[in-house]
């Protein structure tokens, strides 16, 4: 078991294959699983993934995944269609206020990419045509959506160093500092022990150790999961 606070970051850590992705899923109701899932005090085990995403648990996954013949700014501008769109009477009757709900709407969109570091300059390319630490931030700000209550982020690192790894590590920070809970499945010690308030590790699918950066680095059943037990 493990839960996550407002405002709070908690690492999920574990060797390949220790069920960390499995995790997510189970907790996003994406495979069967026993157990329960609370969301902000209310038992929501019962409800499907779609129905969770609209409750505010988002999730981002390992790989990318873009609209790849929308535009950026098109992409977000999908996943907010639920509070921007206009039905087809609405433009047919009041196409001036349609207009300007789109208009609104592409503000809004714009806005959220800007808020997670993806810049103006790549608004009108396709997500395939952006660097690729700007995709990996798009991911994250396409996950959120028009806004979340927790967010779940797959490896967020994966492929990224230098300049775009501390341009993550700030983006995560700011969003526990907006009272998000945030929780991260990494690869990269260096980032995740800058960034997580505890951690929980995984090894063949049970949890080893909980605690914080500093418990988790001495613990000594980590160490034998990472680095082998001494003969």
């Amino acid at each position: 078991s493990w839960q996550v606070a407002a405002g709070e970051l908690l690492g999920i850590i574990g060797p390949n294959g220790a069920g960390k992705s499995s995790c997510y899923d189970a907790v996003t109701a994406m495979v069967n699983r026993q157990g329960t899932v609370t969301l902000r005090g209310e038992d929501v085990t019962a409800l499907p993934a779609h129905h969770l995403a609209a409750r505010g648990l988002k999730r981002a996954f390992q790989q990318n995944a873009f609209f790849h013949e929308l535009t950026v700014l098109e992409n977000m501008l999908a996943v907010m269609h639920q509070t921007s769109a206009s039905g087809l009477l609405a433009c047919a009757l009041a196409p001036f206020g349609a207009a300007r709900r789109r208009r609104e709407a592409a503000r809004m969109a714009a806005a959220t990419l800007e808020r997670f570091g993806v810049t103006a300059e790549y608004h009108a390319r396709l997500p395939t045509a952006i660097p690729y630490g700007t995709q990996r931030l798009l991911s994250v700000a396409l996950a959120y959506g028009v806004g979340a209550h927790a967010l779940l982020l797959d490896e967020p690192g994966a492929g990224l160093g230098g300049s775009d790894m501390e341009q993550l590590a700030e983006l995560l920070h700011s969003l526990k500092r907006d009272g998000l809970a945030v929780v991260v499945i990494e690869h990269h010690m260096d980032l995740i022990m800058a960034v997580a308030d505890r951690i929980v590790v995984l090894d063949q699918g049970r949890c080893i150790a909980m605690g914080t950066p500093a418990h988790i680095q001495r613990d000594a059943a980590v160490l034998e999961a990472y680095l082998g037990r001494a003969e």
